[in-house]
């Protein structure tokens, strides 16, 4: 079993935004796939699905952002998820807008949200899809990822999406290394 995790904020009023990327990506791709009933369980907003034979559970967790280790711990304990199956899609400021970089493992980067993952899980191995959100330096970085995307910024994303689409179809069928060495060109 997979544990497939987007992460972001929960409510309307951060909808949309960069640091919500997580949640987005995760969005388009199971609405791709007719997939867009979540249940409600930890905290979290999930959805159990079969791709391609594997058992997936697609996960938003409801925590805010910086809480988000102790609804993937629940998950990962009440399913008995091995670390080494648990993949997190979320925001990175120093990627540009429209590239992404998987990670096998590494340090959170500064992102608080994979910090408390690190904390919880007890460890920087578990992969990742770091979705770059770009950075302007005159801006607060608080006031950026909570920003919303501008339109142009959008149509980025939307294209993106595409792509991550085609990524995650194929993280169920490849092993790790053979998909960052596919994907991770791709970067600009």
């Amino acid at each position: 079993m997979k544990l497939v995790v987007g992460l972001g904020n929960p409510g309307d009023d951060y909808d949309n935004t960069r640091h919500n990327t997580g949640f987005y990506m995760l969005d388009l791709y199971l609405e791709s796939k007719e997939l867009t009933n979540y249940k409600s369980k930890f905290n979290g907003l999930y959805i159990m699905a079969s791709i391609d034979g594997e058992k997936v559970i697609f996960l938003k967790p409801q925590s805010f952002m910086n809480l988000s280790g102790e609804v993937i711990r629940k998950f990962v304990d009440f399913y008995k998820i091995p670390i080494e199956d648990v993949f997190v899609i979320h925001d990175d400021l120093d990627i540009p807008i429209g590239s992404f970089k998987l990670r096998n493992s590494g340090s959170s980067g500064g992102h608080n949200g994979l910090k408390n993952i690190e904390a919880h899980l007890k460890t920087q191995k578990y992969k990742r899809l770091k979705v770059g959100i770009s950075h302007v330096d005159r801006e607060d970085t608080i006031d950026y990822v909570l920003g919303k995307f501008t339109k142009h910024e959008q149509e980025i994303m939307e294209k993106l999406s595409i792509i991550v689409g085609n990524l995650l179809d194929d993280f169920f069928k490849m092993d790790f290394d053979s998909l960052m060495n596919k994907y991770n060109r791709r970067i600009r």
